[in-house]
């Protein structure tokens, strides 16, 4: 008996097929952000002066300086990852010698792009960029009080939303553009009214042209405070919560974005009461939005369980948010972007019906026995099982898979 037959054998004692699982588990995919492969700089030929509070910290060697090392970094990173996937692009990763600005890019500055993911097999969503520019140097983009620069940023809107739609249209599926600006101040304002007016008006302008949702969807995504923007974020939780449910766009929970004892994973079964689609970035917050690489943590685990026992994985977009720079750059895509399959899988092979059936009953302690002892079964085998279908290695083949990529691309300038 093979150790995948064995471990099969363990989990059907307790009415939990893992071949469903398996199966479940292959149409998942999972949007990998591209800012992880160059620590979120782009190759936009724009001189921007600030960040919006986005810093990637490190200097390992091998980051992608290039589209085309960027491209080579993705292919190595999702041949390592079972099942078929998506990417996700920000408008600062343009490929052109043109130099356009944010206002002025189109679809043909990301047609690599396209024909890349087109070979690939994925699709793309995408995002406006609002920060690194010098239109953003006062944290205020979207509900700045200039009325030309609110104009500059809703035309950089308008432009990534018709991209995005090119983007869906020629892949054949929808891609999510993704709003999220860095407004706040640093110190208490006078007036938040106003700069969230502001930015709910400037926010109905980009949004105005409709589009088929089978090529693009549009999501807004909160914050609860950054650098910079300590005392006030204009895009609050409450704020794109209200946007998102009279506007029926998607609603992007950020698990960065809310205070580091804030369990997001609640939030799911409630927002989805309210709005259509939702849209997770997973991330791992330490003390703040710092974005490090998951690990199969408490909160990864709840966040994939809810997905789950809610029924939520047919409306929920799953795409990632880290950025590290102390480590080998595709190792981390490739170990985040398992984990967080790993524990979409540990949350398929719950006994599910059981346990809603012991909480229906009010009988607690089965709910505890059965939760802690699945802790115990060997799920290492599923997974491994899962990974030998999709020919992607696992231990020491993808430990040394890994490592050898890494030397290779250790030279970059």
């Amino acid at each position: 008996m093979t150790p995948y037959e064995s471990a099969k054998a363990h989990f059907a004692d307790w009415n939990v097929d893992t071949e469903a699982a398996l199966a479940a588990l292959a149409t998942i995919p999972i949007s990998m952000h591209c800012w992880q492969g160059d620590d979120v700089v782009g190759f936009e030929k724009q001189t921007g002066t600030s960040g919006g509070g986005i810093q990637a910290t490190g200097n390992h060697p091998g980051r992608a300086t290039s589209p085309e090392q960027l491209r080579a970094d993705l292919d190595f990173a999702y041949s390592r990852i079972p099942g078929s996937h998506r990417l996700n692009l920000h408008a600062i990763y343009l490929d052109t010698d043109e130099t356009p600005d944010r206002d002025e890019i189109e679809f043909h500055h990301f047609a690599s792009w396209v024909d890349w993911a087109k070979s690939q097999g994925i699709g793309l969503d995408f995002n406006p960029t609002f920060f690194a520019h010098a239109k953003a140097d006062d944290n205020l983009t979207l509900s700045h009080p200039d009325q030309g620069i609110r104009e500059f940023w809703i035309e950089h809107g308008k432009r990534t939303r018709e991209i995005a739609a090119q983007m869906g249209d020629a892949l054949g599926s929808p891609a999510i553009n993704n709003i999220w600006v860095p407004d706040g101040y640093k110190d208490n304002p006078i007036d938040r009214m106003a700069a969230r007016a502001r930015l709910e008006a400037s926010l109905d302008a980009m949004l105005e042209t409709k589009f088929d949702k089978k090529r693009m969807l549009d999501a807004v995504e909160s914050k609860l405070f950054g650098i910079g923007v300590e005392a006030c974020t204009v895009g609050s939780h409450e704020f794109y919560l209200g946007y998102a449910i009279r506007n029926s766009t998607v609603l992007c929970l950020d698990m960065g974005h809310f205070h580091p004892t804030e369990n997001v994973a609640d939030k799911l079964s409630s927002v989805a009461l309210s709005v259509d689609e939702i849209l997770l970035h997973v991330s791992r917050p330490m003390r703040w939005d710092s974005d490090h690489v998951i690990l199969q943590n408490d909160d990864i685990l709840m966040m994939a369980q809810e997905l789950v026992t809610s029924d939520l994985l047919g409306r929920t977009h799953i795409g990632l948010d880290f950025f590290d720079a102390t480590i080998s750059r595709t190792a981390a895509w490739v170990i985040g972007t398992r984990n967080m399959q790993k524990a979409l899988l540990r949350a398929l092979l719950l006994p599910i019906a059981d346990l809603r059936q012991a909480e229906d009953n009010l009988d607690f302690t089965s709910r505890l026995v059965l939760t802690e002892e699945f802790k115990d079964l060997p799920f290492g085998a599923i997974w491994r099982e899962f990974c030998d279908r999709q020919n992607v290695p696992t231990g020491q083949a993808l430990f040394a898979d890994l490592q050898t990529y890494q030397n290779g691309v250790s030279a970059r300038a």
